[in-house]
């Protein structure tokens, strides 16, 4: 039977605020000793109040905006209700009937066409602790009992939830690194899955003959893109095979065992009633007016896609290089600072994609931390296009300048090469070198036996290689030539 998949993301941001959403706890979170980032707001001790955080607010407006959002005014929190160790209150305050951001939609470019994804909504949050388990994988299974930290309950969240448009992991994948790369130019989180700051749930159903929508299965702790795609491949595998063999699918939360490469099921899923939803009367409605709106709608900074279409028209360069150039928002803004100089856009766009990217791995660093100035490369590569170094020489440039962090003019001189070419009687001296050292190639050139000029191609490489790139080729074509005869 001919059945399609369909799956819907909710995906879970935690924002880059200074303190919690309802507390002055430090967000500062990771790397601190567990529970000391607490207090007893918090910790959900009898007679304390929620305060909320204005700017937790305003970075949510912020990411709906972008995401092509309505803004909702007067929208308020719900006390959601569910019982687990890492959760004090036993119920978490959220956003239910009146979400601060609703009905927009994400462009993603996947399997070889664009497709817009629909975003239901976004509301606000508070996160829960994190359970600690004392396995060698950090695990539940196989755990003789748990610790509970609470230094990350109360971090704001902002949980974006997709209407089921997706059909594919791939799709699922370049709907996460939109939001992810969106999120980052925005600067309201890092994005940052495998410290938790950006957690998926995943929705996979298929969808009946009549159209409408099968049981839907909720697929969690999945913590990077790769997990995500296996385990959609599996649930995928899986729910069609009980549909193949006449069997029907639960409603239900299953686990990902990365290990085991399976999901496995971990309770049955809950409905809107179970979670026995209403109004949070310790927090006022949030009011969110049209001169809010516009004041944070006027911060915005030029989005991801935005860059992506202005690179290509406004550089000539292909999409391919726009999105490597893009992927970062820092990334892109070395190379219009490299442009900006003055250097030819596709060199910069090449030279970053080939040299500065590779200096980046080896050093393990990202382009914040390259210490090369954008404005130096740009300088380095247009003496590449005046012909005042050749490629070999600025490569070792380059070097010199990364390792001692240097300026163009100091490391030109601590590298050794001319800032010029070898011509002349120099260029004649490299290449009667080389002809000397190599009698067998010159001999079968003069005896007329290099009827292709595969000697003579031979020849001019090693005068190439010799001056170390710094000979113009068509000049040592010549003086090659002249002195073979």
């Amino acid at each position: 039977m001919n059945r399609e998949t369909v799956i819907g993301l909710e995906i879970h941001l935690q924002l880059k605020t200074k303190s919690k959403l309802f507390c002055s706890c430090s967000s500062d979170y990771i790397g601190a000793t567990p529970n000391t980032n607490i207090c007893p707001v918090c910790l959900a001790v009898p007679g304390t109040l929620p305060i909320l955080n204005d700017h937790a607010v305003a970075l949510a407006v912020k990411i709906g905006l972008a995401l092509h959002c309505s803004i909702s005014d007067n929208t308020r929190f719900h006390r959601k209700h569910y019982f687990y160790a890492d959760l004090p209150k036993a119920y978490q305050i959220t956003q239910y009937e009146h979400p601060i951001a609703v009905k927009g939609y994400v462009d993603i470019f996947a399997e070889g066409k664009e497709k817009r994804i629909r975003v239901h909504h976004l509301h606000l949050e508070e996160d829960a602790g994190k359970l600690v388990h004392p396995t060698s994988d950090g695990r539940l299974t196989g755990a003789a009992y748990s610790l509970v930290d609470y230094n990350r309950g109360g971090m704001p969240l902002s949980e974006i939830v997709s209407e089921p448009d997706m059909n594919s992991a791939e799709e699922v994948i370049a709907y996460i690194t939109q939001i992810r790369q969106l999120a980052r130019y925005l600067e309201v989180s890092d994005g940052e899955m495998e410290s938790g700051s950006l957690r998926v749930d995943v929705n996979v159903s298929h969808s009946n003959p009549d159209g409408s929508l099968g049981t839907r299965v909720e697929i969690k702790n999945v913590n990077s893109l790769k997990s995500i795609e296996r385990a959609l491949e599996y649930e995928i595998a899986r729910q069609n095979k009980v549909l193949d063999e006449g069997g029907h699918l639960a409603q239900e939360t299953r686990l990902w065992d990365d290990v085991a490469g399976v999901t496995r099921s971990m309770r049955s899923k809950e409905g809107e009633r179970d979670y026995r939803y209403y109004v949070e009367m310790d927090l006022a409605p949030i009011s969110a007016g049209s001169e809010y709106v516009r004041k944070i709608s006027e911060s915005l900074p030029e989005m991801p896609w935005e860059k992506l279409d202005r690179f290509i028209k406004e550089y000539s360069i292909s999409l391919e290089e726009s999105l490597r150039l893009t992927e970062q928002k820092e990334t892109a803004d070395y190379f219009e600072a490299c442009v900006s100089e003055g250097a030819p856009p596709i060199k910069c766009a090449n030279w970053m994609h080939m040299e500065v990217q590779r200096i980046l791995h080896d050093l393990s660093i990202g382009i914040n931390d390259f210490p090369v100035p954008a404005a130096e490369l740009g300088k380095l590569i247009i003496k590449v296009e005046k012909r005042e170094l050749s490629n070999t020489q600025a490569k070792d440039v380059l070097a010199v300048m990364v390792e001692k962090k240097a300026s163009l003019q100091d490391a030109v001189r601590l590298s050794g090469v001319s800032d010029g070419k070898i011509s002349g009687a120099a260029l004649e001296e490299a290449v009667k070198k080389v002809l000397d050292s190599e009698p067998e190639a010159v001999k079968a050139v003069r005896d007329g036996n290099d009827k292709k000029g595969a000697k003579v191609k031979f020849l001019r490489g090693l005068v190439m290689r010799e001056t170390r790139g710094s000979a113009d080729p068509a000049e040592v074509s010549q003086v090659v030539v002249s002195l073979l005869k």
